[in-house]
């Protein structure tokens, strides 16, 4: 018997406690027939096949702590789905090994299921026919949810999410993103050990992917659950997780915290000004020269408008200096590369064409 956060009793496997997971040169393939267009290849096939391996997944390793919250990103392809289907046991590995609190997903499905939440894009676990409220007392039976633990994540995950119109509405009369927002109170009704998110913000409007994120927040907090979430909004990794692994044809591309990230792949940052009066186009050539000197480059400088781009963190403050000495500014901003757009940068990289 484990004693969660808030004090609420929980039944966990035995595993090592400082870790959830472990993947060791994970590896996942598939093989694909080619067939020669028109009558003349379909023939040819008959008597002959040619076959093309594709790797989803290349040597991946990584292990997560109980209680972190990771996020994995990576293009379309990268092999995101493919590494979350292998850690639930939906599919088997070509190689390599995975535990996943203590045991081998594709061999002990039922016993890991109890203590996992998984949510996969737009394939619900919610049942069809039946109301929202029927599904979740349904999943209350099948996982033998503590009546204590379902009322607290239920209420919570009501009140949140804004559940209560669709209670007892049957869901296939939900829209995707309702159905997105029940699919994820399931998965974590039982508050599992480790959850296993797969675009959990997909479909959604705005206001209501910030309610989601602060739900994955909120009940991650308070039960300690590990977290694993893949997405391409990559705000909900910035809002809901420390650590970042990145994808790249199914290979680890990075493996460290948000931080880290940041500073060894944004390595452009500006100072943007608004001055007073606006500017007089002599002004341009004089104060580049200087931003130059300050190790800073000139970007912009035009009507009330001034951007200054820099490379070394320590530059910034002589660079402000600067500004404040040089012009009348009233207002002044420090901006770093946002990750989307690092990100963006790291896929268009020329020396990623190929495999």
């Amino acid at each position: 018997m484990l004693t969660v956060p808030g004090g609420l009793p929980k039944m966990l496997p035995l595993y090592p406690m400082n870790s959830a997971l472990q993947v060791q040169n994970l590896s996942k393939s598939y093989k694909r027939r080619i067939r020669q267009p028109g009558l003349a290849g379909a023939v040819k096939a008959l008597f002959s096949t040619q076959e093309q391996e594709l790797h989803a997944v290349r040597d991946l390793s990584f292990t997560l702590q109980r209680g972190e919250r990771v996020g994995l990103i990576g293009e379309n392809g990268a092999g995101k789905s493919t590494t979350l289907k292998m850690l639930t046991g939906i599919l088997v590995p070509t190689g390599g090994k995975v535990e996943v609190l203590g045991r081998v997903p594709w061999r002990e499905r039922r016993q890991l299921a109890l203590n996992i939440g998984v949510v996969f894009g737009q394939r619900p676990q919610l049942l069809w026919d039946i109301p929202v409220q029927e599904t979740f007392e349904l999943l209350k039976t099948m996982y033998r949810i503590p009546p204590d633990i379902y009322g607290l994540v239920y209420k919570e995950a009501v009140r949140r999410l804004g559940l209560e119109p669709l209670l007892a509405t049957p869901v296939r009369h939900l829209s995707l993103g309702q159905r997105m927002r029940c699919d994820l109170a399931a998965a974590v009704l039982h508050a599992p050990a480790i959850a296993f998110l797969d675009e959990p913000t997909i479909g959604l409007d705005l206001s209501v992917k910030e309610q989601v994120r602060e739900f994955i927040a909120h009940i991650q907090e308070k039960f300690g659950i590990t977290l694993l979430i893949t997405t391409h909004d990559l705000k909900d990794i910035t809002e809901t997780c420390d650590r970042l692994l990145l994808l790249d044809k199914g290979r680890l591309l990075f493996d460290g915290s948000i931080k880290a990230f940041e500073q060894k792949y944004a390595s452009d940052r500006r100072i943007v000004a608004e001055t007073h009066r606006p500017l007089d186009s002599s002004v341009a050539g004089p104060l580049s020269v200087e931003v130059a000197k300050k190790g800073g480059k000139l970007i912009e400088a035009e009507g009330h408008r001034v951007v200054v781009e820099y490379h070394e963190e320590g530059a910034a403050p002589n660079l402000i200096q600067l500004l404040l000495q040089q012009l009348q500014v009233v207002d002044i901003n420090l901006e770093k590369t946002d990750i989307e757009t690092i990100v963006t940068r790291i896929y268009r990289q020329p020396d990623r064409a190929g495999d």
